[in-house]
């Protein structure tokens, strides 16, 4: 499908993560069960690496780190719906030792054009004023053996490592999203799609509708998404993906709607005030009309 509605056998290249919530949410789909949803060829990328190819251009549809927008929505838009938002979700700072004073410390981080590292910041700006030591990145799923084994003092984690870090015998030092909700009152903003404005309105709306229609479906038939999702995440216990989905696909997965807009705006408008990120034009945010 083309701006001016004419048919295109080319299907469109979308990325996302192999995390339970992207399969689940895309599963229908990718599979050729939602009516008139525009063909697409999928290619699996942990959210550090489709954040890259958003910055290069590189694909047509996205999941990405509401953090890289500002970097990204001149060539892209924001889908309303398909992402990643929610309560009681965020991201945490894990140690091994209960109470540790982070002051000098060295904290590990998926990325630092991560939505999770633009929560770390703000929280930290408003609770360590002195600032930590060293911030390095590392893979997500190597920080917590990382600080397990004290390559690291503190890690900021994500995902299913909310259920798991106790195997690690680590301890919860901070939620950051209990910090941004306890703050702002608003949902935590984690992860974007984006299609390319180049696609056109009507296309953009197309992409829309059947994201959102995917969610709807699996949401109706969630037995029909588990070998995709089970697919791609064979090393998490059932029960762990089943959490997962539960916590990041949401009310706000089928509709950003008003609170969604608003935390997106709230994160990326505090993120400037600190120096993080650049500043949004007013309408950066704005779906295209028809």
């Amino acid at each position: 499908m083309t701006a001016t509605g004419d048919a295109d056998p080319r299907p469109l290249h979308i990325a996302y993560s192999p995390c339970p919530n992207d399969t689940f949410v895309f599963d229908a789909w990718a599979h050729g069960r939602v009516p008139d949803a525009p063909p697409i060829d999928v290619t699996f990328a942990d959210i550090d690496l489709t954040n890259g190819m958003a910055e290069r251009g590189e694909f047509d549809v996205l999941k990405v780190s509401y953090a890289v927008l500002p970097w990204v929505l001149d060539e892209y838009a924001l889908l309303p719906c398909g992402g990643a938002l929610g309560r009681g979700c965020g991201p945490l700072v894990l140690t091994r030792e209960p109470g540790l004073d982070l002051r000098g410390r060295t904290v590990a981080v998926p990325s630092e054009r991560s939505t999770a590292y633009l929560l770390f910041r703000l929280w930290a700006a408003d609770v360590l004023p002195e600032g930590v030591g060293e911030v390095v990145v590392l893979p997500f799923h190597e920080i917590m053996p990382a600080v397990r084994d004290g390559r690291v003092d503190a890690g900021l984690v994500i995902h299913e490592a909310r259920f798991t870090f106790r195997d690690y015998g680590l301890h919860c030092l901070a939620d950051m999203g209990e910090h941004w909700e306890r703050t702002t009152g608003l949902p935590i903003p984690l992860g974007a799609i984006i299609a390319k404005r180049s696609l056109g309105a009507e296309t953009l709306h197309a992409l829309a509708a059947a994201a959102r229609s995917s969610v709807l479906m699996a949401w109706d038939d969630p037995e029909a998404s588990r070998p995709y999702v089970r697919a791609h995440a064979q090393e998490l216990d059932p029960a762990v993906a089943d959490q997962h989905i539960g916590l990041y696909v949401n009310e706000f997965t089928a509709a950003l709607g008003e609170d969604g807009y608003a935390a997106v705006r709230g994160l990326l408008t505090r993120a400037a005030a600190e120096g993080l990120v650049p500043a949004l034009r007013p309408d950066a945010l704005a779906f295209p009309a028809l």
